[in-house]
């Protein structure tokens, strides 16, 4: 990977992914191993149950910015509750899409009003998170950025203190701009010791993908950082988010409060097919859901004013990750199982 000059090639060193992963089970034993032995190591216990590094058992906080467009928060809520990821926060930001923090922050409200009221559990209170796109510095060194120190970066750093774990780290799962994730680093270098980055953004290229629309043009010089300095993994494989609830299907809603919001959501979706930002939740939160992936690298930096991320090239021995297809028919089925689970 070619970095920034001048910059310090330690903070957020990443090892490759196979590194990664032995280091995961090596953690895991020196953890029983300091306990005394008092548990026996199951060769599989750390096993991912899909391709990617990262599962339903990783602990994930969604950040995300519009409420109405997409069905992120509906399939974060209903997996925490349904075999899939815990959800541990849920931060809300604002892009030149939905400009309005209070419209944003309020849906995410409402829709976890409705899901509690529905039987849904352990959900957290969305927060407002607001922080203009990173700048970057002249140096062109990437630990001269100015840090917005936003509400959404201080809790990624304080909840990765808390829930990631060497052998299973914290997830953030993103539906937008990756500023409040890069920004968390500029607060705490040591956060990517801990987080593991899952981005819907971007598309595939024939030599691997670019970070361009959608998501990855709210913020480029935070899409070089995130990819330079976390451990990350962007899925730019999309499925039609207009076949999980269609018109037809609008009457099998459960007749309850999440129902209610669900019904009246579905005629606003934006018509945006295939393009689904919940594709970074079922990543993580649904293993079946990821059917191709291929490691890659950041190839360059970005230039002052860029619309676009740096590209990410396929190369196997690569630190970063591409989903490149999913299983569609899988995520609407699991939504539908969770769901009716409510009546």
């Amino acid at each position: 990977m070619t970095r920034e000059p001048g910059s310090n090639p330690r903070p957020g060193h990443r090892p490759p992914p196979r590194a990664w992963a032995r280091r995961c089970l090596l953690a895991l034993a020196s953890a029983v191993i300091a306990g005394g032995c008092t548990q026996t190591l199951d060769a599989g216990y750390n096993r991912p149950s899909g391709l990617l590094p990262v599962d339903q058992r990783n602990p994930i906080i969604l950040l995300n910015d519009g409420a109405y467009d997409n069905w992120s928060g509906e399939y974060a809520v209903l997996l925490a509750n349904g075999g899939g990821s815990p959800l541990a926060g849920i931060i809300v930001d604002e892009n030149s899409d939905w400009p309005d923090i209070q419209t944003n922050v309020g849906g995410y409200r409402d829709l976890v009003a409705a899901a509690r009221g529905s039987g849904l559990k352990n959900l957290p209170d969305p927060i407002a998170s607001i922080g203009a796109p990173l700048v970057m510095p002249a140096t062109g060194n990437i630990d001269d950025t100015q840090p917005n120190r936003s509400e959404g970066a201080l809790l990624i750093v304080d909840t990765a203190k808390t829930l990631g774990l060497p052998y299973r780290p914290l997830v953030i799962a993103t539906g937008g701009a990756l500023t409040d994730v890069a920004d968390a680093y500029l607060v705490d270098h040591t956060v990517t010791e801990r987080v593991v980055i899952v981005s819907s953004l971007g598309s595939v290229t024939d030599t691997g993908a670019g970070m361009g629309s959608p998501n990855g043009n709210g913020d480029p010089w935070a899409d070089f950082i995130v990819a330079s300095r976390f451990r990350y993994i962007q899925v730019s494989a999309w499925y039609d988010q207009l076949t999980d609830v269609p018109t037809s299907s609008l009457s099998k809603l459960p007749n309850n409060a999440l129902g209610a919001w669900i019904a009246a959501k579905q005629p606003n979706l934006w018509q945006w097919s295939p393009a689904s930002d919940q594709v970074s939740i079922l990543a993580v939160g649904l293993p079946a859901f990821a059917t191709a992936i291929q490691n890659v690298s950041a190839t360059s930096s970005v230039d002052a004013g860029a619309t676009s991320g740096p590209s990410l090239a396929t190369d196997q021995s690569g630190p970063d990750w591409l989903v490149s297809g999913c299983d569609g028919n899988a995520a609407t089925n699991r939504f539908w199982t969770i769901l009716l689970s409510t009546n």
